[in-house]
């Protein structure tokens, strides 16, 4: 058991794009209902919540009813702008059913490079949580190519997730992909992949296990995701990678239970 998973308070999850849209392309509603209900009621227990949501260009396609990810920035950034509204609109209605007002907070990362305006994320993250208020946090899309083709990554919300446990000193990362965790091998491709229980660092070794593109939908990998478990762990924090189909495989973690991939430096109980 982890039993110290028990006890945290302050938690951000990290929803990817692949747990927001079902396999054919269409936006995955009863699962971002799951969500707002799991999130709203840990926030119910006291804990705070941040909420690292992909899924702006997936949600675009599904809205304008595009069946591939384009490939050209702008028509990227079209499509992310009206994917941001549509899925601001469903977290709204959908968080609101059970009483819990939310935020959309979007970031580029000039933002979070800069002293001056890093203070003041931190500073809008602090208060919402101070005002009972859950916190959706993004990439703006429509202005940042970072997170996009180019070469210069901001990251793919994997890393972002990473650096807003940073600014507000979460006390664990959840992250929720389409896979159960960390595996020895891809999982899809050898059936006797191995999935590792703990990770406590993140070596070239596991950097070359990990391979592959994101969905059509999104643009995560594994190996994004053990970048930011690195960034985590050098900041002596803890994240779990699990899937995230369905969202309430949360409330398991939470128990402490043996589910998904911790990435933890220490020892735990």
């Amino acid at each position: 058991m982890r039993n110290f998973l028990k006890s945290v308070n302050r938690i951000v999850v990290k929803i990817g794009t692949s747990s927001l849209i079902h396999p054919n392309g269409k936006i995955n509603l009863d699962g971002i209902d799951q969500l707002a209900f799991v999130l709203t009621d840990l926030r119910n227990q006291g804990k705070e919540i941040l909420l690292v949501s992909s899924g702006a260009i997936g949600v675009g396609m599904a809205k304008l009813m595009i069946s591939q990810r384009p490939c050209e920035i702008p028509l990227q950034q079209a499509v992310a702008a009206v994917g941001q509204a549509e899925l601001m609109q469903i977290y709204n209605q959908r968080f609101l059913r059970y009483s819990q007002q939310t935020a959309q907070v979007l970031l580029t990362r000039d933002v979070v490079d800069f002293p001056e305006s890093r203070s003041n994320v931190i500073n809008t993250l602090e208060q919402l949580l101070a005002m009972g208020i859950l916190p959706i946090i993004n990439e703006n899309d429509t202005v940042a190519v970072d997170e996009m083709d180019h070469t210069r990554k901001f990251g793919d919300n994997d890393e972002l997730s990473a650096i807003v446990s940073q600014l507000v000193k979460a006390d664990v990362l959840i992250m929720l992909s389409d896979i159960d965790g960390f595996y020895s091998e891809n999982p899809t491709k050898n059936k006797h992949a191995v999935l590792y229980s703990t990770v406590s660092v993140i070596n070239q070794t596991l950097l070359d296990q990990a391979s592959g593109e994101g969905s059509r939908f999104g643009t995560g990998g594994m190996v994004s995701k053990l970048k930011a478990a690195q960034r985590v762990l050098a900041e002596k924090s803890t994240m779990v990678l699990a899937n995230g189909r369905p969202p309430r495989i949360i409330f398991d973690i939470l128990a402490g239970k043996e589910v998904g991939t911790l990435f933890k430096g220490e020892k735990y109980e």
